[in-house]
């Protein structure tokens, strides 16, 4: 379920996806508004649920992850444990930083972060590979990355005051 949001509301998430360390302070008083006010909006956006975390976004490059791998999996059976089981199963490597169902020949897109494309051939044989259910992988290295970004584009929502 959506949020109505405003335009502060949208300001503020805009002005937090860019720094989430800025002073509420220096925020307000870009925004034009007062601390209270700021402090107020963001706990309740806390709350409902829009800010899901305060983060340091690394780059892995930095910390010796070089190679980015995206691996299309696909399950040999669909019942109503397999699935469930094979995302908690990929919740626990610290190699896969996102998991998406997907509708189509496929049932799942990892995104995968290792050091080299030896650490990912150990990563596929040991572990991935034998998760019950799994039938078929197809892993793609990505050569270069062009841009990322984690901020997504907020709008005022529909019923929100402008």
């Amino acid at each position: 379920m959506s949020v109505s949001l405003d335009s502060l509301d949208t300001r503020i998430l805009d002005a937090l996806q860019r720094d989430a360390t800025e002073p509420i302070n220096d925020l307000a008083e870009r925004l034009a508004s007062s601390k209270s006010v700021v402090w107020r909006r963001i706990q309740r956006l806390i709350d409902a649920g829009v800010i899901r975390e305060r983060v340091a976004i690394l780059d892995p490059k930095k910390v010796g992850l070089e190679v980015l791998v995206f691996a299309q999996v696909k399950m040999s059976r669909h019942g109503r444990d397999v699935l469930p089981k094979f995302v908690e199963a990929v919740r626990h490597f610290p190699q896969v930083v996102e998991c998406h169902s997907l509708m189509g020949s496929v049932d799942f897109l990892l995104k995968i972060l290792v050091r080299d494309v030896k650490d990912y051939e150990s990563f596929f044989w040991n572990q991935l590979s034998k998760i019950d259910g799994v039938q078929e992988i197809s892993s793609s290295i990505s050569m270069t990355q062009f841009f990322s970004t984690t901020r997504i584009p907020v709008q005022t929502g529909a019923g929100g005051k402008d």
